[in-house]
């Protein structure tokens, strides 16, 4: 009799202790709620830059066909996003955090996709580094809190990815069905799926005895894609000129940069960004030398990884390799969704069992970091966006009838936190009694100097980086566009807004 109530003790006093320990989903449950924190806590803390203020006052209408043609002629994305918006602006208002919530909300979904990845590539321990990775990292952080299609494009070719994972390790119908509207809602979401596409597609043909149904499912978001081409000929690249002023050797330091130290990183320094990356490429170092000292133990594991790594290449090689042929669209933020296979794979190395407890304290110290630097972004105001709701507060109350020569950057955010500004057509003269300059450093040289005859400079403010010169005359004076245009105190190029109570003539 003791024998055997010796044994069912032991198992109740084990079925006790379970009882009393946390559940196996508490560690994700504590990433998304950590996730959570960091988006929605400061989600009005910096004010819209020119893209979010650009959707609000000349994008979003009170129609959907009014949208529509406006995503058609003003913008360069597909649809789906300002779908989302027109409907969110619809039921929420267009503030801030009404516009910025579908992308946070996607950023915080990101996380357990993020997890599911990890555990199809390479087990729980993967899982646990791959969400921490993307709860934490500046970049993913940065753009679950902006009103652009980034968060969602993020989260959408993060859920096509693991659709394929799930296909490619058990291709029935139901994996391959979910895995082409997944993937044709990553089309529809941004162009640059595609190049996350191909590899998927590639390794799911690649399979002989599944072929026939991958090419079905590989049909959808091809067909998708073609229906997409008479939206992406009408919208002809409008407004990625910018993307070719910027020096491409600058571009391609800036895609690490925006990986480990997010999308504001620069004024960091390399100094901390590589104190960020040495975890990392300890961490990978470490998996690669105990590969070569036991390579067979990596067999099963290696497919994982490979897979990953295509998906990450193509996803940041492709768009640089186009742009030797005259396509150039590389502009770092347009590959922020193939940053999620490069954690994926940071996180199969780092959680690999050959890598042991130092590969997930080296992930520890990788997250530790990540978090550091997305915590300095909301301390630090030279991290952040243009605080051009700051500045419009500044002018805020001056006289109506005046004009406002900014950087081409800040014409929309002025416009949407001024209410009334409208461009001053060329050739047209306006009567104003004030005259405000905008801009930040560096300044021209003749900044301060009174842009028209009978202004005076009356105050000078620095707002958070953001310079405003304010000229006042006693009576109203006509002054002309083109003296107005060619009076500004930076070398960007120049826009002029005028008041609502401004006349124009001429």
């Amino acid at each position: 009799m003791n024998a055997t109530a010796q044994p069912l003790a032991a198992r109740g006093e084990r079925s006790s202790e379970r009882a009393g320990a946390l559940p196996a989903w508490w560690p994700l449950a504590a990433l998304v709620l950590l996730a959570a924190v960091l988006r929605l806590s400061t989600l009005d803390l910096q004010s819209f830059w020119y893209d979010e203020a650009f959707t609000p006052v000349h994008v979003l209408h009170a129609s959907l066909s009014a949208t529509l043609r406006a995503v058609a002629h003003t913008e360069n994305s597909p649809p789906l996003w300002y779908l989302i918006e027109w409907v969110d602006s619809r039921l929420l208002g267009t503030g801030e955090v009404a516009l910025r919530l579908p992308s946070a909300l996607a950023g915080i979904a990101t996380v357990p996709v993020a997890w599911a990845i990890g555990r199809e590539l390479g087990g729980r321990r993967a899982a646990l580094v791959c969400a921490a990775l993307v709860a934490v990292n500046p970049l993913f952080v940065w753009y679950s809190q902006e009103a652009r299609v980034y968060g969602l494009f993020v989260l959408m070719g993060s859920v096509a990815m693991l659709c394929f994972l799930r296909a490619l390790h058990a291709p029935t119908r139901r994996n391959l069905a979910w895995f082409a509207l997944t993937a044709a809602l990553a089309l529809l979401t941004h162009y640059f799926a595609v190049f996350l596409l191909i590899p998927m597609v590639l390794w799911l043909l690649r399979e002989r005895t599944s072929r026939r149904a991958a090419l079905l499912a590989c049909a959808v978001p091809a067909l998708v894609g073609v229906a997409l081409l008479p939206l992406i000929s009408a919208q002809g690249g409008h407004g990625t000129q910018w993307i070719g002023r910027w020096p491409l050797s600058e571009r391609l330091q800036a895609i690490p940069q925006y990986f480990l130290t997010g999308y504001s990183g620069k004024p960091l320094g390399h100094g901390i960004e590589l104190l960020v990356a040495l975890p990392i490429l300890a961490g990978i170092g470490l998996r690669l030398w105990r590969v070569l000292q036991r390579p067979a133990a990596v067999l099963a594991e290696r497919r994982g990884a490979l897979v990953a790594f295509s998906i990450a290449a193509c996803g940041v090689l492709i768009p640089i390799v186009l742009v030797a042929f005259g396509a150039d669209y590389l502009a770092p933020r347009n590959l922020v969704a193939a940053m999620i296979p490069v954690a994926a794979l940071i996180a199969v190395a780092m959680a690999s069992p050959l890598s042991g407890r130092a590969g997930l304290a080296l992930a520890l110290l990788t997250a530790i970091a990540f978090l550091a630097v997305s915590v300095d972004v909301d301390l630090s105001p030279r991290l952040q966006r243009g605080d051009w709701r700051g500045l419009a507060s500044a002018l805020h109350g001056t006289a109506d009838a005046r004009a406002i020569t900014t950087v081409e950057l800040g014409s929309a955010p002025l416009e949407y936190y001024l209410p009334g500004l409208r461009n001053l057509a060329p050739g047209r003269s306006v009567l104003v009694d004030e005259i405000d300059e905008t801009g930040y450093s560096p300044l021209r040289e003749s900044a301060g100097e009174p842009p028209a005859p009978g202004f005076q400079l009356v105050e000078k403010r620095n707002v958070n980086g953001l310079i405003v010169f304010r000229f006042r005359s006693t009576v109203p004076r006509a002054v002309t566009e083109a003296a107005l245009r060619s009076h500004v105190i930076t070398l960007a190029h120049p826009e002029v807004l005028i008041g609502p109570h401004a006349s124009t003539v001429g």
